[in-house]
């Protein structure tokens, strides 16, 4: 009776790694998208106050764009969306607030992934500095 108990469960952990490993794949896949999204709203909060200081020193648009592609680096410099208020150099005082905000949209890699979270998700961050 035990040796026939044993010939019954053959197979039995192929059976619980196909019902388990589909879940643990989405779950880790999930865990690497977060990572990515993370990751890239990290480098474009970065960016955004890498702009803010450009600004504060008096920067131009230009030069304040530049800063905040050489801080994205590791992003697409065309998917950057940069906003700078006031748009016009001559309209900065000192004291005055300057507002830089910088919007990325990450593309999800999984397409399971993004029947859950809308894809592309959009980064974005924005930094208000004063004028020096």
């Amino acid at each position: 009776m035990i040796g026939r108990l044993g010939k019954e469960e053959h197979g039995q952990a192929l059976v619980e790694m196909a019902l388990v490993l589909p879940l643990f794949l989405l779950l880790l896949f999930g865990v690497m998208e977060m990572g990515r999204i993370g990751y890239t709203y990290i480098t474009v909060s970065n960016a955004a106050g890498a702009g803010g200081r450009m600004a504060t020193i008096g920067g131009t648009n230009p030069e304040i764009e530049t800063a905040i592609k050489n801080a994205a680096s590791s992003l697409s410099p065309t998917s950057l969306t940069i906003t700078i208020t006031p748009t016009l150099l001559s309209q900065r005082y000192s004291g005055q607030g300057v507002t830089v905000e910088v919007t990325y949209p990450v593309q999800l890699i999984i397409p399971l992934i993004s029947n859950v979270i809308p894809n592309p998700v959009v980064v974005h961050s924005k930094i208000i500095m004063r004028l020096e």
